[in-house]
């Protein structure tokens, strides 16, 4: 009987190390919390990353102080979220004045009220898309015409930029070319961002934990290049989300994406 349950055992996911070495979150939990800061790679529909990211916060905060920020924010909208957290406006503002994803409700609403209700900063720390669309049209010189209070939304010009990183490479692959030269440039200028103000808003002694789609810190490129380019001596995890069929074994071509890797069934059902 009892190998006929364990066999029946239909896990929604499974943690793994890097190497593909399955870890608990117990574990994980404890390794992160020597960290500085956490880059928290999500699907952005996926039920279970959302879940993990808001169980990961509310453990971290028993042990640590914390600041918190996202990609979903993008800077210029940075006041609007302070003000939310701060109270002096309410939900159905925040809607209306703030450039919102429209999986907010579900998804990131749970973490914004987990850092109000425990008055955690929470970093608006994206480029506002505007910006990175003229990269994608026109690369980077595009951004030499915006003005000061513009560039303040955005890491500080000029940006380092390596176009052989693989990550980049590949998207450009992925693309089958569309988009040229100038699609990965728009990427990097996104991650250089969300780096930049990582930095800003992280404080000595506290973890900061970011949260973000899985190809901006995934293989520890994109973010984690400008943070470790900038600030090498501060401790950075990386967590991924990956789907399998199966997810008691990780496939090969999943290992090594980050330091910990959460592996979900591939039938889970989406946020959207």
């Amino acid at each position: 009987m009892a190998a006929f349950v364990s066999a029946q055992e239909k896990p929604a996911y499974i943690l793994y190390t890097a190497k593909g070495k399955k870890i608990s979150f117990g574990k994980m939990l404890n390794n992160i919390l020597e960290k500085d800061i956490i880059l928290f790679g999500e699907f952005h529909n996926n039920a279970i990353a959302h879940w993990l990211q808001l169980e990961l916060t509310k453990e971290a905060k028993e042990k640590r102080t914390l600041v918190m920020g996202a990609e979903m924010f993008e800077q210029d909208n940075q006041e609007i979220l302070d003000q939310y957290l701060r109270g002096e406006i309410k939900q159905k503002a925040l809607d209306s004045l703030a450039r919102l994803w429209k999986n907010y409700p579900t998804d990131y609403a749970p973490l914004v009220n987990f850092a109000k209700e425990n008055k955690i900063a929470f970093a608006a720390d994206n480029i506002p898309r505007r910006y990175a669309s003229l990269v994608a049209k026109g690369g980077f010189a595009a951004l030499d015409t915006l003005s000061a209070k513009e560039k303040s939304w955005i890491a500080p010009l000029p940006i380092a930029y390596d176009p052989e990183l693989p990550g980049y490479k590949n998207m450009i692959a992925m693309m089958g070319g569309h988009g040229g030269d100038n699609l990965p440039k728009a990427q990097a200028i996104k991650d250089a961002t969300m780096a930049h103000f990582i930095l800003k808003y992280y404080q000595p002694g506290s973890l900061f934990i970011h949260f973000n789609g899985s190809y901006h810190s995934e293989n520890y490129e994109g973010i984690g290049w400008y943070l470790k380019k900038a600030r090498p001596d501060l401790k950075v995890a990386t967590i991924t989300t990956v789907s399998q069929k199966d997810v008691k074994k990780l496939l090969a071509e999943n290992k090594g994406k980050a330091d910990y890797i959460i592996c979900v069934d591939e039938d889970m059902t989406n946020t959207y």
